[in-house]
């Protein structure tokens, strides 16, 4: 797509029908019932789908204050666009056939599926990373708060980005090793860190876009903001504190 605007329609739809098949999947588990917790529940397809749909809609958004190539930008857009609804995809035929998605080897089909998802999980990492890094090396545009919040917004998405690779690379060591059950209760620690840090770059931005259709002085948003950076910041060192405690 050769049009900015376009790609980014094309992701704002593919953001709301990544939330509407969590929230679809939640009216599944309302029906159907089953645990919510453990490697097989409709939890993860209604957790990833809603995850992953607002995670696209607030990179899509964020990225228009960054200082970049609009064409690199859609192009970026575009693949991780594709790359979620990869990982909703995978997640979601897992949860129907009723077995675990991430960190499954039993089966070569299964094996493939839980791959494809840890590559795809680079895959993000890697574009989400070239957006953080685009985001410090020129001032982001907006008004006078939004630079800090779309900065420390990357920066804490990097905090998630580190906890999800971390809970991959240890559950695929202990399937290699034999140790299948582990593995799959041993993402339990990081995930409050995981999720916490995962949303700051949607709510520290809206945060400064709503400040800015306020009557306050420049001065007085950059401190409301800043205030938000330390408090989430204080969120995430508190479930970071929580995953050093319960790590086994």
């Amino acid at each position: 797509m050769k049009n900015p605007r376009a790609a980014d329609r094309f992701c704002h739809a593919t953001g709301l029908v990544l939330v509407l098949s969590g929230l679809l999947h939640l009216v599944v588990f309302a029906v159907d019932g089953g645990p919510w917790d453990g490697p097989v529940s409709w939890r993860k397809p209604v957790t990833f789908g809603l995850s992953f749909g607002l995670t696209l809609l607030a990179i899509t958004w964020v990225t228009s204050y960054l200082r970049i190539d609009p064409r690199l930008r859609s192009a970026l857009l575009l693949v991780f666009a594709a790359d979620c609804v990869a990982e909703v995809g995978g997640i979601t035929l897992q949860a129907w056939r009723r077995v675990p998605s991430h960190l499954n080897m039993q089966t070569p089909f299964d094996t493939a599926v839980s791959m494809t998802l840890a590559a795809g999980g680079g895959v993000l990492v890697v574009l989400l990373m070239v957006f953080a890094v685009a985001s410090f090396r020129h001032r982001p545009q907006g008004p006078a708060d939004m630079p800090l919040a779309v900065r420390s917004g990357f920066a804490i998405l990097l905090v998630a980005l580190a906890s999800g690779a971390a809970m991959i690379a240890r559950g695929v060591v202990l399937t290699r090793t034999g140790h299948q059950e582990a593995a799959y209760h041993s993402t339990a620690p990081l995930k409050p860190l995981h999720g916490v840090s995962l949303h700051a770059v949607l709510v520290l931005p809206a945060l400064a876009w709503l400040l800015s259709r306020s009557p306050w002085t420049d001065q007085t948003r950059r401190r409301i903001v800043a205030t938000a950076v330390g408090c989430y910041a204080a969120a995430v060192a508190g479930a970071g504190v929580w995953a050093v405690l319960t790590y086994r």
